[in-house]
């Protein structure tokens, strides 16, 4: 699905749709179990769009926010529509991998992370990796084998808060995993999987049943929202149809 960019704070934003389908058998659940306290009485098909993107400075520096659901064989090929379609995307912005100097991975689950690495190797050579030190130290063996671990040096861990390239930050956001982080740019805030729902921005309190603790999930949910719409600002989403949603 083409979403057309938007320019925030002098840096142009291209949505990248990597996948639009459903999840699979192995986890998917009814939508009142998936959200409990939200989705009463809505359909139990749950279309998600897997969304990446792409930021490009007005000196042509680019930062890459998550890689997307990778290869036919990779792990998310257990649930989410593989093969992922990131590298026609970004050939479409006009973007090869070797020109992404940095790379955001809000967190280390299958559909935001498998792209990384194909073939063993890194997908963008020449990219620092970003991603928090929190997140990699809770990951799994098989996501440090599959993911962190072939990256080697281009791993840049932070802690907390941290400048990717000028005007674009990180910020630690933890709940839906213990190292999740945004990325703010301007009155942007790219939530990863902070917001998965509509529901949840009419009602930031609803958790997720995937998420690691749904409590913390939720205060964070709550907090960044409220900072976003005190701006008057937008999100840009992973997983719903349109990438950008103004908070009001």
């Amino acid at each position: 699905m083409l979403h057309r960019p938007i320019t925030v704070a002098g840096i142009e934003v291209f949505p990248l749709c990597d996948a639009v389908g459903p999840m699979g058998d192995s986890i998917r659940r009814p939508m009142r179990e998936m959200f409990p306290g939200g989705c009463h009485g809505e359909p139990d098909e749950w279309i998600l769009h897997f969304h990446c993107y792409l930021l490009r400075d007005a000196a042509g520096r680019t930062a890459l926010v998550d890689t997307g659901i990778g290869p036919s064989d990779s792990p998310a090929s257990s649930w989410a529509p593989v093969p992922g379609a990131l590298g026609t995307e970004l050939a479409r912005v006009g973007t090869a991998p070797e020109e992404v100097e940095a790379v955001v991975i809000t967190h280390l689950h299958s559909d935001h992370a498998s792209g990384a690495v194909v073939a063993g190797a890194p997908a963008f050579p020449n990219a620092r990796y970003v991603l928090q030190r929190a997140e990699i130290d809770a990951a799994a063996e098989t996501v440090l084998d599959h993911v962190v671990r072939p990256l080697g040096e281009r791993v840049q861990a932070v802690d907390g808060g941290a400048e990717v390239l000028p005007g674009i930050r990180v910020l630690l956001a933890p709940g839906h995993t213990p190292g999740h982080q945004v990325v703010q740019v301007g009155d942007l805030l790219l939530t990863g999987d902070l917001v998965l729902h509509p529901v949840q921005l009419e009602n930031p309190r609803v958790t997720y049943l995937y998420d690691d603790d749904p409590e913390l999930a939720a205060a964070t949910r709550v907090e960044l929202l409220d900072r976003v719409r005190a701006e008057r600002g937008m999100i840009g989403t992973a997983h719903f149809a349109e990438p950008f949603t103004r908070i009001v």
